[in-house]
């Protein structure tokens, strides 16, 4: 992969909040005014001091900029090119976060680890944090957590709790997460990580289905009690008959 100069890829961002973000009228607007997209630069130039080595000033750069913006992004993780976060306040991106291109993040997106306070000796240097491929969309408070892939082009929607992996092309919603739609594998853009209006929700289908089951069952007790009084009118029809005839 060509490595890009910080030039190019803060251009690249610039370009994908342009893109992406409605309200952004100009570069200089996005420029100066937009502060999802100031962290997105303190963090390309943190990323270098930290593979630099400088390590403890590419930290303080980074909590600069988690003062003045609210996201927080660690120097080490690994971002690819045209990366745009909207809105951006709560943002966290952990430490071994691995990010593709064409990548997008609402308010509230924590890419983090599972039990990060435990054992914290001997989780530094593994993989412990998320990878997000291509043209992915997480939804604004979505939690994506634990060494887990999320694949090309996949959404995350709004709020919801990623635990496990998700294939590329497909929606996630729910807590924790489920899939309730697929689309193909490509860059078409859709905010929040939700396609429609119409996206099902996991939940009320899953009511609809019990609700369904228990009305089945009332039918069957129905017939089974029809069934028995039918049998006792039978017998006592038949009692009756018996009588008159002795």
């Amino acid at each position: 992969m060509q490595k890009l100069s910080l030039w190019q890829e803060v251009s690249g961002d610039l370009a994908a909040a342009l893109e992406r973000d409605p309200a952004a009228n100009s570069r200089l607007e996005v420029a100066l005014a937009t502060s999802s997209f100031h962290a997105v630069v303190f963090y390309r130039l943190a990323s270098r001091l930290h593979r630099l080595r400088l390590r403890l000033l590419a930290r303080l750069l980074m909590t600069i900029a988690r003062w003045l913006t609210g996201v927080e992004i660690h120097p080490a993780a690994q971002i690819g090119k045209h990366f745009f976060i909207d809105h951006g306040s709560g943002v966290v991106i952990g430490e071994t976060s691995e990010i593709g291109d064409d990548v997008t993040l609402y308010q509230g997106v924590t890419l983090g680890g599972l039990s990060p306070s435990e054992n914290s000796r001997k989780q530094r240097g593994i993989k412990r944090h998320p990878t997000l491929g291509d043209g992915v969309v997480i939804g604004s408070g979505a939690q994506v957590l634990g060494a887990i892939t999320i694949g090309d082009c996949a959404r995350v929607g709004a709020n919801s709790v990623v635990l496990k992996p998700v294939p590329e092309g497909v929606t996630v919603v729910g807590i924790p997460a489920r899939i309730v739609g697929t689309h193909p594998v490509d860059q078409t853009f859709h905010p929040y990580g939700t396609p429609s209006a119409d996206l099902p929700d996991p939940t009320l289908a899953a009511f609809h289905t019990l609700k369904q089951r228990v009305e089945a069952i009332e039918k069957q007790v129905k017939q089974v009690q029809q069934s028995k009084t039918n049998n006792k009118s039978q017998k006592s029809d038949s009692q009756s008959d018996s009588q008159k005839a002795s």
